[in-house]
């Protein structure tokens, strides 16, 4: 059973469009201007994280043409990295809205973490997110990382295109990172799963927005590419993955068909299903006891696949 301070923070999240004046959740409107909207909300809901935790230090640089930032905890280890890919629909997310929650999983884990912001739609559709994520990749690897000394990690959208750029970096033999974790990750931009249709009235997303991400990232490619829906993919030999998913969330199925899929390919895999959890709850940690033991347990993976 979920906990009391779960229910009251998520009926809270579930319900914020009350405290907008709005009787119902909003539906994401096909058009350009919507996406936009959503992109600016998002960067506006980073301010309410508050300010940058003690111990951080955040080092700018930009990586093959790519805006990143170094996110620095103290009495980190050098030789050690998050490669952290952002979530946001493949239409939204940055550096600035996405700061502070990966400055909490650098302070967690002890690691440093790099930031980098990906080309996004509409704007820049597949495959300039893969694109973006290959060549960051691989220039983290020409600066002497070495890939048994990283995790490649991300939410959501994120989470997908972490998977994905794992095929893309096997297929192009190019030396894969030692493990993944994929947080409530996006594998199937069809949206064909169960779940988009069972959980849009308990999850968090606007009606309508995975399939209107899907139309504006995908264009006119095969939305069943396994670079844009990893859950059509070859799933062989990929490093060790951690999947974490909330139950009540449109994505749950795609993780949870991600998983069965990988492990039926031989894969060492956890799947870690949260009841009556939200869309990546584990970064919602210290807010209530369920989301500190999942950020627990991503922690205690990564430290086993990087710091052991």
């Amino acid at each position: 059973m979920a906990s009391l301070k779960s229910k009251v923070f998520i009926g809270l999240m579930r319900n914020r469009h009350f405290f907008k004046g709005r009787l119902q959740k909003e539906t994401m409107g096909w058009d350009v201007q919507s996406v936009l909207k959503f992109r600016a909300s998002c960067e506006k809901g980073a301010e309410r994280f508050g300010k940058l935790p003690k111990g951080i230090q955040i080092k700018p640089e930009v990586i093959n043409m790519v805006t990143s930032e170094w996110i620095v905890p103290a009495n980190t280890r050098a030789d050690k990295l998050i490669f952290y890919v952002h979530g946001g629909g493949y239409v939204s997310g940055s550096c600035n809205d996405h700061r502070n929650i990966v400055s909490k999983i650098a302070l967690q884990t002890g690691m440093t973490n790099l930031l980098y912001e990906y080309g996004l739609a509409p704007e820049n559709p597949y495959p300039a997110a893969l694109n973006d994520s290959v060549k960051v990749y691989e220039a983290v690897l020409e600066k002497g990382y070495k890939p048994e000394n990283i995790i490649i990690m991300g939410e959501s959208a994120g989470g997908g295109l972490c998977l994905a750029t794992l095929l893309a970096l096997r297929d192009k033999k190019i030396p894969l990172p030692n493990a993944a974790v994929a947080i409530q990750p996006w594998t199937d931009l069809s949206c064909s799963g169960a779940s988009y249709k069972t959980k849009n009235s308990v999850s968090l997303a606007p009606h309508n927005s995975w399939n209107v991400f899907s139309h504006y990232y995908t264009g006119k490619n095969d939305v069943k590419s396994p670079y844009i829906s990893p859950l059509a993919g070859d799933l062989s030999g990929l490093p060790p993955v951690f999947i974490s998913a909330g139950e009540a969330d449109e994505l749950f199925d795609d993780s949870k068909s991600f998983y069965e899929k990988a492990k039926k390919a031989g894969n060492d895999i956890t799947f870690k299903p949260g009841k009556e959890m939200i869309h990546c709850y584990p970064l919602l940690s210290p807010f209530f006891p369920e989301a500190t033991e999942a950020m627990n347990e991503i922690v205690t993976f990564v430290h086993k696949h990087a710091l052991s």
